[in-house]
């Protein structure tokens, strides 16, 4: 009878242990087919449990993203795949339900844009635990490069039966941050230069009405005309940046780089001539062209010369040089003045930025030359370089895109 027990036993203890492995293998072919349908779920275990719940969560997410969704269900959910805000769905078991591209380089990324992902967790978790209600916006710094600042909102989002899931939205905010900052100090500087030149006409006006001096009232009213026509300067400038900011082009047309740095040097050569300073232009070709708006390139050429001419040293020259390699058309004004240091170098381009506040006040200077450059050359799909030694000049390059047409020149013309 021993004996008999002994091999029932034996045989009881074979079957669960193939039951066991059994049910092993099916978990793992379970956990796989689960995985292959929705590869965002990792399990927290092994069990056959774990991997029945598994499969079945991602049928029903397969069930309704799939031909069980309406026409206007596919169209939300193409337009919440396109927008540029990251949004993150999650269901009322925490698990991750949806992401658009935009969520998806916070939540599969590495060092500093790791910290968004935990930021996102947190926030869904808190909107759950807390019933629905909104929460509080997070804002995080990444510090790059490039910088950037996300702010990270949560909402509730009723499952009905199911329970509360949660919607989180991820929105980088850093080049509305970046134009505030813009905003704010354009309207400090604008302030700070109407405000001196018209503070100053006013003083002049007010000692000119008790003057009776005839030479001494002359003198007060030169100064109140260099004030008036430093106002005037300053209101030019302002319309000549909006104006091109905004891109209000003319016709494009191709137009003779020789002709554009022609004009430019002659409007500038008045001031060039008073200081002793020698404005040499290049042989250009006459090929040599560009499309895009006359005015703004005329512009845009002569505010480098400008800007040259005021920060050279009198008696030293001014050189204006063009060239292609093909693509572009180079521009490049050289002058042997005092350079720019450095720390300045990315900042020049600014409107109202003065690397020297007061060799500005003496020159007269609006401090916008240098951004319409920068905006002309954004208008035409090219860009402006700076080069620079501190005590011994500076080379600004206006790059443009070489006209089409048979205008253009080859390589090695220009």
């Amino acid at each position: 009878m021993t004996s008999v027990l002994a091999v029932v036993a034996v045989a009881a203890a074979v079957a669960v242990a193939v039951l066991l492995l059994r049910e092993r293998r099916l978990a793992r072919r379970l956990l796989q087919a689960g995985r292959r349908l929705n590869p965002d779920v990792v399990p927290t275990g092994t069990g056959l449990d774990e991997a029945t719940s598994l499969v079945e969560r991602a049928i029903d997410r397969t069930l309704l993203g799939g031909a069980h969704r309406s026409v206007a269900e596919e169209r939300l959910a193409s337009a919440l795949l396109m927008i540029p805000q990251g949004i993150v769905v999650f269901e009322p078991d925490g698990v991750m339900g949806f992401r658009n591209k935009a969520a998806t380089r916070y939540l599969t990324a590495r060092h500093g844009e790791a910290l968004v992902e935990e930021v996102i967790d947190e926030i869904a978790g808190a909107v759950m635990s807390g019933g629905g209600r909104p929460s509080p916006s997070r804002t995080v710094d990444l510090f790059g490069p490039p910088r950037r600042t996300l702010v990270v909102r949560g909402f509730g989002v009723d499952h009905g039966d199911a329970g509360l899931g949660a919607l989180v939205v991820i929105d980088d905010v850093t080049d509305r941050r970046r134009l505030e900052a813009v905003r704010r100090d354009f309207v400090t500087n604008i302030s700070h230069e109407l405000k001196t030149p018209v503070g100053g006409l006013a003083l002049l006006a007010e000692t000119l009405v008790a003057e009776d001096d005839p030479a001494v009232a002359r003198r007060l009213a030169e100064r109140m005309l260099t004030e008036a026509f430093r106002v005037g300067r300053t209101i030019d400038d302002l319309l000549e940046l909006s104006r091109i900011e905004a891109d209000e082009v003319g016709g494009r047309e191709e137009v003779s780089v020789r002709s554009i740095v022609g004009e430019a040097a002659d409007r500038v050569r008045g001031a060039a001539d008073q200081r002793g300073i020698d404005i040499r232009v290049g042989d250009i070709s006459e090929r040599l062209v560009v499309l895009g708006d006359r005015r703004q390139l005329v512009s845009a050429t002569y505010n480098l010369l400008e800007n040259a001419v005021k920060y050279s040293e009198d008696g030293s020259p001014v050189s204006v040089r063009a060239r292609t390699d093909g693509r572009f058309v180079e521009i490049s004004v050289e002058d042997r003045g005092i350079g720019i240091p450095r720390r300045d170098l990315a900042r020049v381009f600014e409107r109202f930025y003065r690397v020297d506040r007061a060799r500005s006040r003496e020159t007269g200077g609006t401090g916008l030359g240098l951004a319409i450059v920068r905006h002309v050359a954004n208008n035409h799909a090219g860009d402006v370089r700076v080069e620079s030694t501190e005590g011994e000049g500076s080379t600004f390059t206006l790059r443009l895109p070489l006209g089409a047409g048979p205008v253009a020149v080859s390589p090695q013309a220009g």
